[in-house]
């Protein structure tokens, strides 16, 4: 069953890459499908924001509440981490650190108290504790042996090994906190690492947050009994189901982006591809980041938003002080995700 589910696995997630690649510039689906990960990666963790409210940060930070800014920082810690295993080739346990401050806003690195528990958050009056993580004093050992995996030459499949380091990574539960969406970030990286990705466009989360329940009684299954095939056949499943679903969604933003970009070159006399890549990596725009982006001044960067938003590309809304500019028809493509039609049974 597991070398199917690798089979099927492999298919679709080669179909995403190369769907990927039609797309001319990656910060495009970069900048929009971190987002969707953020959001999907947090609600696992009971951090709830909306999209809308995400979107807002980015033009402008102070007007979220603080579930937002966690949300948005997951999206910068997959940046940043993003950023150094494409430069370095390397995903090490200093990256892993650096990813974990950024979502975590703090430094505090492993956990260095004893005292970690995991209980049953579905009986959390109980106190039922479901597992606890070894000593502090064995997470550094631990960690470099995981480090050591990550990185060794083996030929076991990549995604056998993405699945063993995402539970052996919960299972140390090296920080005090972030650890899920840590873990959830480090699957991405590795991918990309290994080369089944060129970025990070891959949103897991949204599979493990619509079948929680399952992805928890997956990771203790492994720790109370020894057997791996149930938990290998989730993640197989998971990447499978994630992969076909963002391969749809990349399809239809390119689609879109063709259709603006053929729309604005016959009625607009500000063509340019660098203003299809602003309101494609924005879907939430703002002057300063066409100022920005194609060079010109702010007088002129409020001439061609406000002539989008005039003619219907774009909607133009006000906040605070200041406009912002939706291209409303790629916020509802991202707003308004089909169903992934999962069984969460399936896997078994």
């Amino acid at each position: 069953m597991v070398l199917r589910a690798l089979v099927d696995a492999h298919r679709h997630l080669a179909e995403l890459k190369g769907v990927a690649r039609t797309i001319p510039n990656e910060r495009l689906l970069l900048s929009t499908l971190s987002l969707q990960e953020a959001q999907s990666s947090s609600e696992i963790e009971n951090i709830i924001t909306t999209q809308d409210a995400l979107y807002r940060y980015q033009i402008q930070p102070d007007s979220v509440d603080p579930a937002g800014k966690e949300v948005a920082w997951y999206a910068q810690g997959l940046d940043a981490g993003f950023r150094e295993v494409r430069d370095s080739g390397l995903l090490t346990l200093n990256t892993i650190r650096r990813i974990q401050a950024v979502l975590e806003g703090n430094d505090a690195g492993f956990r260095a108290t004893p005292g970690t528990v995991l209980r049953n958050e579905r009986n959390e009056r109980t106190g039922e504790t479901v597992y606890e993580p070894p000593s502090p004093l064995e997470v550094p050992a631990l960690m470099a042996e995981l480090e050591r995996y990550i990185h060794e030459d083996s030929a076991v499949d990549p995604l056998v090994r993405m699945a063993v380091i995402h539970h052996q990574f919960e299972t140390i539960h090296p920080f005090y906190d972030g650890n899920g969406r840590t873990g959830r970030i480090v699957n991405i990286l590795f991918l990309v690492r290994a080369g089944l990705l060129d970025s990070p466009i891959l949103y897991l989360s949204r599979y493990i947050s619509q079948t929680k329940e399952a992805y928890y009684a997956e990771l203790q299954r492994v720790r109370d009994t020894g057997e791996w095939e149930s938990w290998l056949l989730y993640m197989l499943r998971g990447v499978a189901v994630t992969a076909r679903h963002t391969t749809d969604l990349v399809e239809a933003i390119g689609r879109l982006l063709q259709r603006h970009k053929h729309h604005i070159r016959d009625h607009y006399r500000f063509y340019s591809q660098n203003l299809i890549n602003n309101i494609f990596r924005h879907p939430y725009t703002k002057v300063a980041f066409v100022e920005a982006d194609l060079g010109v001044s702010r007088a002129t960067a409020t001439r061609y938003l406000d002539a989008l938003a005039d003619g219907g590309t774009l909607d133009k809304h006000r906040l605070g002080r200041e406009n912002y500019y939706i291209n409303h028809e790629l916020v509802r493509l991202l707003f308004e995700l089909p169903p992934m039609g999962i069984d969460a049974s399936s896997h078994r």
